[in-house]
Order: structure tokens, then C-alpha cells, then sequence
């Protein structure tokens, strides 16, 4: 695996804002995005979510009430939320971050695709897990 320069400095800010749900980030290039917690923990960068490969993503639902308990720094480059389900293992990169803000509306619009694909809506509960939390490790 190359690693790369990040394309993204840390924000120039970034507030969680718990009544609204909303992390608020701004950086020095005048971007500034309100990233609702949902969209954070459909989208978590984590194994937990996205799998270990293209295919094993696991389709998050029932996260429309997600808040972030916690939040703290990794490095010069990422913050870890802490979610209020128990999710805990995403690691946000600002690169990652930017991303999300920048991408909204169509990351919403897949999302919406493959709900609808599985026969769920954003409220359906979760399916409890069998094993562990990757199942491979």
C-alpha cells in the first residue's frame, strides 16, 4: 500500500453541534460543511462498515437519532468519533472528511439507492451481528 501526502490540511474548525446533529467543519481554503452524524456513521471509514474489500460493506440503517458522545484527534490527521450506538472504530481522515462534505447530495442519493435495493428504509433496525465485528478477525 502507497501512502500520499494528504490533499487536505486539519479545518481551520470543526464544532459538534449535539442539539442539530451536526459535525461543522471550515477550512482554510473557505470550504464549510455541516455533516449530519447520520451521513458520519453510514459512511464510517471503519471495517466494521465498509468491509475489508469491495462488496463486504454492510448497509448501516436505523442511525437517523446517531449522536457523537466523544470525539478526539489521531495525529495531525483524523479525528475518531464516538458514536452513540457503540460504534467507535472509525478513524476520519481530513481528506476523508472533506469528502463527505463536499460529496452530500450524491453520497444521500446512493444511500437512498441501496436502501431501497435491500427493501429497508433509514429506520429499520439494524440486524443483530453474528460473531465478531468483521466476522474474520
Amino acid at each position: 500500500m502507497t501512502t500520499s501526502a494528504p490533499l487536505h490540511p486539519p479545518p481551520q474548525k470543526l464544532t459538534v453541534h449535539a442539539k442539530s446533529r451536526v459535525l461543522e467543519l471550515a477550512w482554510p481554503d473557505g470550504a464549510h460543511f455541516r455533516i449530519p452524524f447520520e451521513l458520519l456513521r453510514i459512511y464510517s471509514p471503519s471495517a466494521e462498515v465498509q468491509g475489508h474489500g469491495a462488496g463486504q460493506e454492510v448497509l448501516q440503517t436505523g442511525k437517523r437519532e446517531v449522536d457523537i458522545t466523544a470525539i478526539a484527534p489521531v495525529g495531525n490527521y483524523a479525528v475518531q468519533p464516538v458514536f452513540s450506538d457503540g460504534h467507535d472504530s472509525g478513524i476520519f481522515t481530513w481528506d476523508y472528511l472533506y469528502h463527505l462534505g463536499s460529496e452530500q447530495e450524491k453520497l444521500w442519493r446512493d444511500y437512498e439507492a441501496r436502501l431501497a435495493a435491500a427493501g429497508v428504509d433509514r429506520d429499520t433496525p439494524m440486524a443483530p451481528k453474528a460473531g465478531g465485528a468483521c466476522g474474520s478477525h
